[in-house]
């Protein structure tokens, strides 16, 4: 069930496996076993349902079965913004792993249903091409590949295997909870049109793959710390679904209302924490500091000959490397 091309990245390498003991992770689990693929799973305890630390247990039970590490958070409690703070706390925690034990990829259970109810949620929004295409099955981090090997197959699909393979699961009831917008998208609209057009809506996906592969070139994103850039494109649209792919490592997700910002103006605030400037071909992403801080008269004007966004300067006059970067850029 995993393609041949996914199977040859993993053969030989040092994967870590985001687990959670429901069928998708659990199908992902037994399909990289049955291919004797070497990996080591991660698991997050939000602490948000009474059957949180079942699934912790089930994950340490299952990874000491088959000769695995297990990996294991319990997140601090979460106030605001659940979906965002909690895919930020996971990622930290992957990240950390992948730095301290030398984990190559990266690999997520995510399935042809999540790609496509991705895709229309994108669409309601207002989006273009490279939005829609959404995920991808390999995608190149900083410091690792991120890798989703069931992006061709439906949910159905996955749970054919863990029943005919009678193997377990857990169910985790707030997926069934219309509330949540993507919830209310997956019953109400994208498992309807899977179920009657699945053939076709694969097909389209394949599609899509080859013309994001022939549209959008990759570009050399470069990181200092906390400040990012790249060379832009040229294309406002396509530098934004970069800078939108960039926020999204750094757990933000991007209102239709900000990329209007990005695609108007020179510079913008994203999400009150990061700064966007556009600057003699360069696309620069910085956090957003509102407070002033005193500059000396040379320094600023030597910001503002180079064209510097007033809202970057404290931050460049405070972090000397970012500054030197951005000054051999722009000189």
């Amino acid at each position: 069930m995993i393609e041949n091309d996914a199977l040859q990245r993993l053969r030989n390498k040092k994967n870590l496996l985001a687990f959670s003991g429901g069928a998708d992770s659990t199908a992902l689990f037994f399909l990289l076993t049955r291919e004797n693929i070497p990996f080591d799973i991660a698991i997050v305890d939000y602490g948000m349902r009474a059957q949180s630390k079942l699934e912790v247990a089930h994950a340490k039970e299952l990874a000491a079965l088959h000769n695995l590490t297990c990996h294991t958070l319990e997140a601090p409690k979460i106030t605001t913004s659940f979906e965002a703070t909690a895919r930020k706390i996971r990622y930290d925690f992957f990240e950390e792993l992948i730095a301290r034990y030398g984990y190559e990829n990266l690999l997520t259970a995510h399935h042809l249903g999540d790609r496509f109810e991705w895709m229309l949620m994108q669409f309601c929004k207002g989006a273009g091409c490279a939005e829609l295409v959404g995920m991808q099955k390999v995608q190149k981090r900083e410091g690792y590949t991120l890798m989703r090997p069931l992006l061709h197959l439906d949910k159905q699909e996955l749970l054919n295997f863990l029943h005919a393979n009678e193997i377990e699961y857990y169910k985790d009831e707030s997926n069934d909870d219309e509330r949540f917008k993507r919830n209310e998208f997956r019953h109400n609209i994208s498992l309807p049109l899977l179920e009657k057009y699945l053939n076709g809506i694969k097909k389209s996906f394949e599609y899509l793959d080859e013309d994001a592969n022939t549209l959008l070139e990759e570009i050399a994103l470069e990181k200092m710390d906390d400040f990012a850039y790249f060379a832009s494109t040229n294309n406002p649209r396509t530098d934004i679904f970069f800078i939108d792919k960039y926020l999204k490592t750094q757990g933000h997700l991007m209102s239709a209302h900000e990329r209007e910002l990005l695609k108007n103006e020179p510079s913008a605030v994203v999400g009150r924490k990061f700064l966007i400037s556009r600057m003699r071909g360069y696309i620069c992403i910085a956090p957003y500091e509102a407070k002033e801080c005193a500059m000396p008269k040379e320094f600023k004007e030597k910001m503002r000959v180079l064209g510097v966004d007033p809202k970057l300067r404290c931050y460049l006059f405070t972090h000397a490397m970012a500054c030197a970067k951005l000054q051999e850029l722009l000189a």
